[in-house]
């Protein structure tokens, strides 16, 4: 690891921190200095004296800094479909959608993906992913767009290269025009992850492999992505155990469930996360603790589609790594990450281990490290330690609605949405004063108005 760069430091300082490191180190009120993109040093009280080329100091009292948030499972281009099948469950929503998002072209997938990074990103997302899987002929180059966007914002990304090749008529959910063919999905996918894929430690843009789902996917799509994945060297990413209706169809189709079926695949591995995992049991459990899978676990859009209640707190015990997502915007209409460890806790709370399944301080561990984790990324960023990359963020704690919360986690956790003062990417500060400073989030919301009506007319003609 190459040692910071002195020429430009940033200190904060009289500021609470949450570190989030492998101890959970606290400061009532500590100091982090920043070196070029990464961390220098941090710790209880004022920063070192005599500190040269400091361009900026911040006096961050009335503030808990935390490690950015990592978001771990999305799809941006459901920004412009948000509100609708409000009533369903998640088969039934899917079939209602799949054919308008099947009429998305490069435009709307452009200003979907402002309209969702905008969104987590003034909230105190330092890193986000996205997982497109629709990639309708003559659209455009899609995946180009939500990487432009990503740049433009200046957050983290991850690009999941997602894919379908099983349609209606081989007993699939989307609609026939809606795939691609097997050979051309995971052919684009690898020239996807050729063109973009960046893999130093300081990457702004990364890539992974990401076939959709069971029912939209064909045995050889999954099994091909997976040697694709691991002979490019790249993390993979499909979502698995949603729902009951999932379940059944796994063992209609497969003869086995989903994990099973997954570890049939070549898709289980230290190298691969999945969304959802709701219908999980001890067996499968074990399996992705044994094989070191990953799970992003998407609390709103859980109950939303009224999926059910992962067993998160077993799949910690278990030594499962888990992260927090927001998924897409047409199943969380929110948006947001940084209500989502409000949500974890509280709808966790309602399963099996009632009071005890997580507290502040885990469901912050989820939102950061944890995500961190599950994209392989724990050795650059999560967490706030000497070394790592430098994306933070000031939640302001000392107002109307976190003043008289003593604990500045609990303060973050339980209570409402914490206003953010300032998030650093990179080193470089991204937002000030819940607004952004890379775009102009009042175009982004006119745009996104404009695609959303466009995408409609275009569906309703069908």
């Amino acid at each position: 690891m190459a040692a910071p760069s002195a020429d430009r430091r940033i200190v904060i300082e009289n500021a609470a921190i949450a570190t989030v490191d492998a101890h959970d180190t606290e400061y009532a009120s500590g100091h982090l200095v920043v070196a070029g993109n990464r961390i220098e040093s941090l710790g209880p009280g004022k920063a070192p004296e005599n500190l040269e080329n400091v361009v900026r100091r911040i006096d961050a009292t009335g503030h808990l800094v935390t490690p950015g948030l990592v978001n771990t499972h999305h799809h941006f281009y459901q920004w412009i479909t948000r509100g609708l099948a409000t009533d369903h469950n998640l088969f039934n929503w899917l079939v209602a959608l799949y054919p308008t998002w099947a009429r998305i072209d490069e435009q709307m997938v452009r200003v979907a993906a402002q309209g969702s990074l905008a969104m987590m990103a003034r909230g105190g997302v330092t890193t986000a992913m996205d997982h497109h899987y629709v990639f309708p002929q003559g659209s455009g180059d899609l995946s180009g767009a939500i990487i432009g966007a990503a740049s433009e914002m200046g957050v983290r990304f991850t690009l999941a290269r997602g894919s379908m090749d099983r349609s209606e008529k081989d007993g699939g959910l989307p609609p026939d025009f809606a795939v691609e063919t097997t050979e051309g999905a995971l052919a684009a996918t690898e020239e996807t992850v050729k063109k973009h894929h960046d893999a130093s430690f300081d990457s702004m843009t990364q890539v992974a492999v990401a076939p959709c789902s069971p029912f939209s996917i064909s045995t050889e799509l999954l099994r091909e992505g997976a040697a694709l994945g691991r002979r490019l060297g790249v993390r993979m990413h499909t979502h698995g155990s949603e729902t009951v209706e999932e379940e059944k169809f796994c063992h209609e189709l497969f003869g086995m469930g989903p994990t099973d079926y997954f570890e049939s695949t070549g898709f289980l591995g230290e190298d691969v996360w999945m969304a959802h995992c709701v219908h999980m049991n001890d067996s499968d459990i074990a399996a992705f603790a044994r094989t070191r899978t990953g799970v992003a676990h998407c609390p709103s859009s859980n109950a939303r589609l009224a999926a059910g209640i992962a067993r998160v707190p077993d799949m910690l015990k278990a030594g499962v790594p888990v992260g927090l997502g927001v998924d897409g915007t047409a199943s969380n209409e929110s948006g947001e990450l940084h209500t989502e460890l409000r949500n974890a806790l509280l709808i966790n709370r309602l399963g099996a281990h009632r009071e005890s399944a997580l507290n502040a301080r885990q469901a912050l561990r989820l939102g950061t490290y944890g995500g961190a984790q599950v994209l392989g990324r724990a050795d650059n960023i999560g967490s706030l330690e000497a070394g790592k990359l430098a994306d933070f963020v000031l939640w302001k704690i000392d107002g109307l609605g976190h003043s008289s919360i003593a604990d500045p986690v609990t303060a973050i956790v339980f209570g409402a949405a914490a206003p953010v003062t300032a998030s650093f990417v990179n080193g470089e500060q991204i937002v000030e004063n819940n607004r952004l400073l890379t775009v102009d989030e009042d175009t982004i919301a006119r745009d996104a108005r404009t695609e959303a009506q466009r995408l409609a007319r275009i569906a309703a003609q069908g």
